[in-house]
């Protein structure tokens, strides 16, 4: 038997065991992979305190969602899976703000003077700490949709193949972030959602 049969064949163990709620063979799956984790990670984020971040969250997901292992593939594979998404997300989350700064600065200037011109610059970081705050209470599907959509700008079609549902599914989730941020910013201060999400 070559060795990396004997390596497949204990990994395949130790997933077994732990999928049967063996929490010794969990642990031993995860000093056996924590390295490759975290090597993967800090390719995926460039940044060594990020790499951490993203490790500690693969190792959640993978208490969590072990059983959704089915050994049609490698396990390293499905790792490497659940990584690049912790990764994935944990960019979303960091550049949430400076995308909604840039696309509330991309909505039209009136031409002539607004008395309240002096407090636009407060008015963003306001929104813009609503949004993000609010955000969070979506759905995963939601939020994945909206940040997609409307703060990195991927059209439906595209995120319906990036998220693999239908279009039609894709606006559907679209239209129920929109409208419950716009009600909670409606309810907190219904000055700053004018026009949001119409």
């Amino acid at each position: 038997m070559s060795e990396p049969t004997r390596i497949d064949e204990s990994v395949s163990a130790l997933v077994r065991g732990a999928q049967a709620g063996d929490e010794a063979a969990f642990e031993r799956l995860v000093q056996r992979h924590y390295g490759q984790i975290h090597r993967w990670a800090l390719a995926r984020t460039g940044d060594r305190d990020d790499a951490d971040d993203v490790t500690q969250e693969v190792l959640v997901r993978l208490h969590r969602h072990l059983a959704r292992f089915d050994g049609r593939s490698q396990f390293t594979t499905w790792l490497y899976q659940v990584t690049r998404s912790a990764a994935a997300d944990l960019h979303r989350k960091s550049a949430r703000r400076d995308r909604l700064t840039v696309k509330l600065k991309q909505e039209p200037v009136p031409a002539s003077h607004d008395p309240r011109e002096g407090h636009d610059a407060a008015d963003e970081k306001r929104a813009t700490g609503l949004v993000r705050t609010f955000l969070e209470e979506l759905s995963e599907r939601q939020r994945e949709v909206f940040d997609l959509c409307d703060l990195q700008g991927f059209g439906a079609v595209e995120v319906s193949a990036m998220l693999k549902m239908e279009p039609v599914t894709v606006r559907s989730h679209l239209f129920r972030a929109r409208k419950a941020i716009r009600k909670k910013i409606l309810e907190s201060c219904p000055e700053l959602v004018e026009g949001y999400g119409d």
